[in-house]
């Protein structure tokens, strides 16, 4: 009897859910498509013996939580009628339409893949390909969406099956479904296919880690409960509204965080953010003020910031995620706007909430470039040979599928040429490209690929530059970022001496930056394996070398003749400063000028105090009469963070600080010290102490701090050759 009555009761809530955000004359095509389907299913059951209606009901009322539109929604009402009854899809273009009917096919296509042992031999880089073209198969993705929900429903209602498709289907749940759910943002979706799949693969874990969560539930909500009421009162006081609640962990999760732990000797009482805090506020401005007062609060775990709005997650995540000490307890806090909130939640089915007229978002295409690079299942979709057949021609907005004469696929962006074309195959092919015809027939160098095209490209056999003209973007080109910097880079080689010039400045302004000072720039060019100084110049001038990989170089110490003697620095450095020739005697880093890993260092051997470590060109070293005194030392690998000062000059404008240390923060460095002078002509010196762990590091560092509005100049500042202090002893 109770079978009978769920269907009534399902319709009842998709209905109420579906009016709560479309308007009536979409929530009548609805009510319209479930007759349709009550109609087509009648006189089926599923394995759990309830009316086989409920299932479409169910998976359509999945995507009514995630308010997706009208059409999303009436095709999952129908997405089993085709196969299961035999409608034909023409039937039901013709009672909804094109769209509608184009989805149901779709989600059709994709209820025939599955695992299987072809997929494993497949090459690595068709796997690719296929997987990107599983997801162009339809027009938008809300052909996956419906699959994802149909899949949610099923594993829902798993139990009415046999444990050896229990097993199958949690399996293929866990290894394809749950990860594209992740890829697509849908963390709703997600957590409930883990928890789901988990239950029926490890049924005995996965009590043991309901049951451990359970016994501690009492103690983590009167916590929660405390830092809630804290949160509230201070927020008001300055008066920035939020809405703070518990951020549930869930099973799955926690299960994979107990792995982790337990092969490193931890253990469940280790897990620190299962208690955790989620924040939500208007504006991007609100985020970092909760921050600021959260932290005048409660100590901030040193190196638990991670600033995922300046820095969204390939998925289009924003976030703020910090860590706080509640007494002895780590607290888990998220801070974001109520946007980004329901973009976490819902991923990119955010962007197919009904709007007026059903339009998208119109920035969707910009939003999802992520996906073509990013899908990362564990095994092979294959399909039929249907399938592979209409991956040519389905429509992915953003992205064309072409063919080389090999019948090898290449995807690239919509509105790329056979110029793009050719430097994807290869930079030379590019280079020498005077041609190319498009299935069969002669094209220009600035024809559109369409998808299925079959590209020939017709090369020079002689050497032949490209023309500058290909980097004129008014004249269509090229539009990929690949070949316009493959072509760049050719003219950037053939001018050399600008290249020098060009390069020696770089040179000498990160020299100066990191407070180095080069009097040889021979034996730089010979530590990056250049024959000669202007070969290096130009290598810097054109792009070949890095100013970050520079810094990188200068961190690597040569091998060394035998160490007389190792002497270990103090606390401040984990391992040793090699002293070479000098037994028995301490060390110790200089405060003068603060030396790091990878600067020219030198040991100064003191009266009462061992061995004092100078950078070369330190006033004090550079200056020093008794020359006997100096020692050759070395740096030993360490993973300890150096002291080190710097120097920002800046316009002075509000958040500036906010945003400097922001950047500190991403590099999980602490600002031991700082202090700020404005001056009259509204610029701002600014003065930080903070550790770092070599001169690359540092030279990141320096680059995204000058990157940063309003900054006008960044260095290193300490004792060089030219800033005298007090004399060494």
């Amino acid at each position: 009897m109770l079978a009978l009555v769920r269907p009534v009761t399902s319709f009842s809530e998709l209905i109420k859910k579906s009016q709560q955000y479309l308007p009536a004359d979409k929530v009548a095509v609805i009510e319209r498509a479930h007759d349709f389907a009550r109609k087509a299913h009648e006189g089926q059951f599923r394995e759990s013996g309830e009316p086989y209606v409920e299932h479409p009901l169910q998976t359509a009322l999945i995507l009514a939580e995630l308010q997706l539109d009208a059409n999303s929604i009436v095709a999952a009402l129908l997405h089993d009628i085709p196969e299961n009854c035999g409608v034909p899809i023409a039937e039901i273009q013709a009672a909804f339409g094109d769209e509608v009917a184009k989805l149901v096919d779709g989600t059709t296509k994709l209820g025939r893949l599955s695992l299987s042992e072809e997929a494993m031999a497949t090459t690595e880089t068709q796997m690719e390909n296929l997987r990107k073209m599983l997801v162009a198969m339809a027009e938008d993705l809300r052909v996956v969406f419906i699959k994802l929900a149909d899949r949610l429903h099923n594993m829902r209602t798993l139990q009415a099956l046999s444990p050896e498709k229990q097993h199958r289907i949690a399996q293929e749940t866990l290894e394809i479904y749950a990860p594209l759910s992740h890829r697509l943002g849908i963390w709703e979706l997600k957590w409930q296919l883990e928890d789901l799949s988990f239950r029926y693969l490890e049924p005995e874990k996965y009590k043991k880690v309901a049951r451990l969560i359970a016994a501690r539930r009492g103690q983590r909500e009167r916590l929660i409960s405390r830092v809630l009421g804290t949160l509230e009162t201070e927020f008001d006081k300055v008066g920035l509204k939020a809405e703070i609640s518990g951020r549930p962990k869930h099973i799955y999760s926690i299960y994979q965080k107990m792995e982790k732990y337990s092969a490193l000797g931890k253990n469940f009482d280790d897990i620190h953010d299962l208690l955790a805090l989620r924040v939500l506020v208007a504006t991007v401005p609100d985020c970092y003020s909760a921050v600021g007062v959260i932290h005048s609060l409660w100590r901030p775990l040193p190196g638990e910031f991670d600033d995922y709005i300046a820095n969204p997650k390939p998925n289009g995540y924003q976030s703020l995620h910090i860590i706080v000490m509640y007494g002895v307890t780590p607290l888990e806090m998220q801070i974001r706007t109520h946007e980004m909130h329901h973009t976490a939640e819902y991923g990119v089915a955010a962007h197919w909430r009904y709007k007026e007229g059903d339009q998208k978002d119109i920035q969707f295409e910009e939003r999802i470039s992520w996906l073509r690079q990013l899908i990362e299942w564990h095994r092979e979709l294959a399909g039929t040979e249907e399938f592979l057949e209409s991956v040519k021609t389905d429509i992915f907005i953003d992205q064309v599928f072409v063919y080389t004469p090999k019948g090898e696929i290449k995807d690239l962006p919509k509105g790329a040429t056979p110029l793009d074309f050719a430097y994807r195959i290869h930079t030379e092919l590019g280079h020498r490209c005077i041609g190319a015809k498009v299935n069969g027939s002669l094209v220009s160098l600035s024809y559109q690929l369409k998808n299925g095209d079959i590209v020939e490209i017709m090369s020079s056999k002689m050497d032949k530059a490209p023309s500058r003209d290909w980097l004129n973007p008014q004249l269509g080109y090229v539009r990929t970022s690949h070949a316009r910097e493959k072509i760049r880079q050719w003219f950037r080689k053939q001018e050399r001496a600008e290249n020098i010039e060009h390069g020696r400045g770089i040179l000498d302004k990160e020299m100066r930056r990191l407070g180095i000072r080069l009097t040889e720039r021979e034996e730089l060019a010979k530590l990056l394996n250049y024959e000669s100084v202007d070969d290096f110049l130009a290598a810097i001038g054109y792009g070949g070398v890095s100013t970050h990989q520079i810094a990188a170089k200068l961190t690597v110490q040569p091998e060394t003749p035998r160490v007389v003697s190792g002497v270990a620095l103090p606390q401040q450095a984990v391992s040793s400063i090699k002293v070479l020739g000098v037994g028995d005697m301490l060390a110790h880093l200089s405060q003068c000028c603060r030396p790091v890993p990878g600067d020219d260092i030198i040991g100064y051997v003191t009266r009462s105090r061992g061995v004092s470590i100078h950078r070369r060109d330190c006033y004090n070293i550079v200056n020093e009469d008794e020359k006997e005194r100096l020692v050759p030392v070395e740096w030993g690998e360490s993973d300890a963070l150096y002291p080190v000062n710097i120097h920002v000059e800046s316009w002075d404008r509000v958040g500036l600080m906010r945003d400097i240390t922001t950047i500190v923060a991403e590099e999980k460095l602490n600002i031991t010290a700082a202090s700020s002078v404005s001056h009259d002509d509204h610029t701002v010196s600014e003065y930080f102490t903070l550790g770092t762990r070599d001169l690359a590091q540092l030279s990141r560092l320096l680059g995204k701090i000058e990157g940063v509005r309003g900054v006008l100049s960044v260095a290193r500042v300490g004792n060089e050759a030219t800033t005298k202090t007090k004399p060494l002893t």
